[in-house]
């Protein structure tokens, strides 16, 4: 589903190496956790798989198509959701999901029923039609999440997707992405909330520093690691190397 071969990208010059020659898979019903500090090269990762940022070198296969000599068709294939919202707020909620629904040429009755599905999950229905400048930070993550599942995509990218959502949002948003894995697609994303990655995911990366550092199941993990008893005890030995 999403394939990370030799991939590199370096600011300042070459100076500062912000990922340097990673490789990882994230396998069709699979939840893939992506770990790593402050500054580690998660965003900068994100952003060359997504499209969003040029790679130095390397490569990225979304559901096996190039997103550097294909982008468009790559594009197709997977749903971003970046950790800000860069929203058009001047926009109603309503009016934002139909303008998603557009870009990714989602017939009208299938929109009408993804719409109408995904706001009663997230509990939007009243706000939908309110602008989204007078949404809070967990509201206008709800209505980021709703469109960018409208077309229904092979894989979905997210970059701290649970920061302002509240339990219960959480709580479904979590069971949506073990759904959508037992249908066949993926599931990749970043997070700092290490016991959600230990639970959630079937497999882990972690990076620092630009390198992957470790990667593969909680069980391979605790196998590399002196201190076994969590995830969060394996990423402060590994990122304190």
């Amino acid at each position: 589903m999403l394939k990370i071969k030799g991939l590199s990208k370096s600011y300042g010059s070459g100076k500062i190496k912000a990922v340097d020659n990673i490789e990882f898979e994230v396998k069709p019903g699979e939840i893939f956790g992506f770990l790593g500090p402050n500054g580690a090269g998660k965003t900068t990762t994100i952003k060359m798989i997504v499209g969003l940022l040029r790679p130095d070198q390397g490569e990225v296969y979304i559901n096996g198509i190039n997103n550097q000599t294909n982008p468009m068709d790559a594009k197709r294939q997977f749903s971003y959701v970046p950790d800000n919202h860069e929203v058009f707020e001047k926009l109603k909620g309503i009016e934002y999901l139909n303008f998603m629904g557009d870009v990714y040429g989602v017939e009208k009755d299938k929109r009408k029923e993804e719409i109408e599905k995904y706001l009663k999950l997230f509990e939007m229905e009243k706000a939908v039609n309110d602008p989204i400048s007078s949404y809070s930070h967990g509201m206008k993550q709800k209505i980021v999440l709703i469109g960018s599942l409208l077309h229904d995509p092979m894989v979905f990218i997210l970059d701290e997707p649970m920061v302002g959502l509240d339990p219960k949002s959480s709580y479904n948003l979590k069971e949506l992405m073990k759904q959508r894995c037992a249908e066949g697609k993926s599931v990749f994303f970043s997070t700092h909330v290490l016991e959600v990655a230990e639970k959630l995911c079937d497999r882990i990366a972690i990076i620092n520093k630009g390198k992957i550092i470790a990667q593969g199941t909680m069980e391979q993990l605790k196998g590399d690691a002196k201190d076994k008893e969590s995830l969060e005890k394996i990423f402060l030995e590994l990122t304190e190397l």
